[in-house]
């Protein structure tokens, strides 16, 4: 996992853009609707589903950590 600011790559972004794969689904017109990534890309949406559902965000640490603690001692000190 990389820590830090995030740099983006000015040729990765072109490549993307630009690419075979990306023109032929944009103009013919080969583009799945949202939410059907388990028919173009299973593995994907399996990964995903697991670690959506296994893992939490920043802010739900935080408020673990800072918010409720911080609430239990205002109901003490009442």
């Amino acid at each position: 996992m990389k820590f830090g600011l995030r740099i983006p790559s000015i040729t990765k972004r072109i490549a993307a853009r630009t690419s075979v794969k990306r023109i032929v689904q944009n103009k013919l017109g080969l583009k799945a609707p949202r939410g059907y990534g388990w028919i173009t890309n299973p593995n994907k949406f399996v990964y995903n589903k697991v670690y959506n559902k296994t893992s939490r965000g920043c802010l739900v640490t935080l408020f673990i950590f800072a918010v409720i603690p911080l609430v239990l001692l205002l109901l003490i000190s009442t």
